[in-house]
């Protein structure tokens, strides 16, 4: 090509010289990129020198390039994804990458199975030595205060001759009840509810007390005034502490429901970890054997026997578990509740029954009947059924834990109240004719006399239930204790194994890798 000035040609072989523009160049100008192109002839001409055709200018602040632009930076990701499908395309990389995801999935089951049977373990430690406890004490914490407020009844009704023996029991009441509270409200964590009763009863328990001491005060003077606050006091009591608590004890039983349901819950996602780890060990271990028609390997089938015996174990220890916890629910817990209940409803028909004497038909209902009297027949149809003789209704109180009763220890003392509560009834009836006849004195003796009064009957039923709910406490604590002792061991041998299975397969897929060295 001739120079555009002189159309001179350079002679082959020849650089062109400085100044002159050759075929094709690179321009870049400030702040613009790089641009490559051909030159169609003769570049520009700016008067000093040559403009060449092809040449290379950059300004300040120019991209060095190619016409494609700025080439970006590669993140670590896009590189560690771009070994790993070049690993994948070999053998050995293959190798590496089902050895790391077979450790993985191991050590995942070994910490998925003691994650859920340490919850499980607990929840089951809970119901024995939090929970089942509780309740029990929101039920004495009931009994104590009713069986207070009725001895504080057959106390007012003695009059001056009120024995030592009924102040003791009436002071021994209260005083439970306080001692519960406090065990209570230490104890009570998580629940508005509970604490919420706690401090309701807390409250109010001072104020029913001193009611009652006026009440005793103003019966010994003769004055009729004692009995307007015995019943001011009964009332604080029926309307205001006992609903109290047995919200408390509504709440602390419904906890250990809570307990029992997270400590019988199935460990899927332990179980799923186990079944994943195993399918994809049996997968290894035959990919293994086809590409190398060798039967075993011995760090897989370690891996595959130490992911099985965790498997298995979790299985098994769950279910024996699942199954004591079951037993100690319905052999245990349903009793106590029914018992308790018993406990309750004789008490409250025991307080009634003194109450219809220190009132006389002050207080009726809304059909002009006895408020006590009819508050007596409502507690006895509760505790053993509409009927005045033979066995209890199946639907009452006493029936139910007959039913529930599954041993004769258990059995027993519940047949026995349910005939003492039948006596009762009998000496309840004739005291309530003697009152009607206007012989009070005898309904009295009839009520809180002797060894043929009424209060004897009702002391037999209260230490029969009790006898009842002492060999059901023990028998739900015996079935909940061997239930939770089937995991006993199961977290530590999960880890231990789930470690030596992950180095297994590692072993294994190592022992396959050497072959390519």
């Amino acid at each position: 090509m001739s120079n555009p000035q002189t159309g001179a040609v350079p002679p082959p072989g020849r650089a062109a010289a400085p100044g002159t523009s050759s075929g094709a160049g690179t321009f870049a100008g400030a702040g613009s990129p790089a641009v490559s192109g051909l030159s169609s002839g003769a570049g520009p001409s700016s008067g000093a020198g040559p403009a060449s055709g092809a040449g290379a200018f950059s300004g300040t602040g120019s991209a060095a390039g190619t016409g494609s632009g700025v080439a970006r930076r590669r993140t670590a990701w896009a590189d560690g994804v771009d070994q790993l499908r070049a690993a994948a395309t070999t053998e050995p990389g293959r190798l590496r990458i089902i050895g790391a995801v077979l450790a993985f999935l191991v050590m995942a089951f070994g910490a998925a199975t003691a994650w859920q049977v340490t919850d499980r373990a607990t929840a089951a430690r809970d119901v024995v030595e939090r929970s089942q406890p509780l309740s029990a004490d929101a039920a004495d914490i009931y009994r104590s205060l009713a069986d207070a407020d009725t001895t504080a009844a057959s106390g007012f009704l003695a009059g001056g001759k009120e024995t030592q023996a009924t102040r003791d029991r009436y002071e021994d009441d209260i005083a439970m009840a306080a001692r519960l509270l406090a065990k209570a409200s230490s104890n009570t964590r998580g629940s508005d509810t509970a604490a919420r009763q706690i401090a309701t009863l807390n409250s109010l328990l001072p104020r029913y007390t001193g009611l009652i001491e006026t009440a005793r005060t103003n019966n010994r003077q003769g004055l009729p005034l004692g009995g307007a606050y015995l019943r001011y006091a009964n009332a604080q009591m029926r309307d205001e502490l006992l609903p109290a608590a047995r919200g408390l004890y509504v709440a602390e039983t419904a906890r250990l429901g809570e307990d029992y349901d997270a400590a019988k819950a199935w460990p899927w996602l332990a179980l799923s970890a186990g079944v994943l780890a195993l399918g994809a060990l049996a997968w290894a271990q035959r990919r293994n054997y086809r590409r190398t028609n060798r039967v075993f390997n011995y760090g897989l089938l370690a891996a595959t026997t130490a992911s099985a015996v965790v498997l298995l174990w979790l299985a098994v220890g769950h279910s024996v578990a699942r199954s004591g916890l079951n037993t100690s629910y319905e052999s245990g817990a349903k009793s106590l509740n029914v018992l308790n209940e018993a406990r309750i409803d004789a008490l409250q028909a025991r307080g009634d029954e003194n109450l219809t004497l220190v009132a006389r038909g002050a207080v009726v209902t809304k059909d002009q009947q006895d408020f006590y009297e009819a508050g007596y027949r409502t507690g006895m149809k509760d505790l053993a059924g509409a009927g005045h003789s033979g066995a209890a209704a199946a639907d009452s109180r006493l029936g139910t834990a007959l039913t529930l009763a599954d041993d004769d220890a258990g059995r027993r003392p519940v047949e026995e109240a349910v005939a003492t509560v039948r006596q009762w009834q009998a000496r309840h009836a004739e005291a309530r004719t003697a009152d009607d006849q206007g012989d009070y004195d005898l309904a009295l003796a009839k009520v809180i006399g002797g060894g043929a009064a009424t209060g004897q009957s009702f002391d037999r039923v209260d230490t029969q239930l009790a006898k009842a709910l002492d060999h059901e406490q023990r028998q739900l604590r015996r079935a909940a204790d061997d239930g939770r002792g089937a995991l006993d061991g199961l977290v530590t041998g999960a880890v231990v194994l789930a470690l030596l299975g992950a180095t297994g397969a590692v072993l294994g897929i190592g022992r396959r890798l050497s072959e390519y060295r």
